[in-house]
């Protein structure tokens, strides 16, 4: 039985999700069209959902942890959290 816990934690933060894209809060982020990374402006059509904490390493979806990303910086960050985001900037610097 591994990953059950895992396994329903996503189910129900995915769902949670649909009914926040749903709300009038997302609709007014996505209407903004500004991605939270690269701060470029984008239609809504071109605009994602990115979980700060991604929901496979535990993070929930709540007005808390979910931002308005372009499709190429939510690609580009994937499973990272903030951390990890930091941690890769500074080896490039290196």
């Amino acid at each position: 039985m591994t990953g059950t816990a895992d396994d329903k934690h996503r189910k129900r933060e995915r769902e949670k999700a649909r009914q926040l894209r749903k709300s009038r809060w997302w609709q007014q982020k996505l209407d903004a069209g500004i991605c939270h990374y690269c701060a470029g402006e984008f239609p809504k059509e071109e605009l994602t959902m990115d979980h700060i904490v991604p929901v496979a390493r535990g993070g929930r979806s709540n007005k808390g942890n979910v931002v308005v990303a372009c499709k190429a910086c939510n690609n580009e960050k994937s499973y990272q959290t903030p951390v990890d985001m930091i941690i890769d900037q500074l080896k490039e610097e290196d």
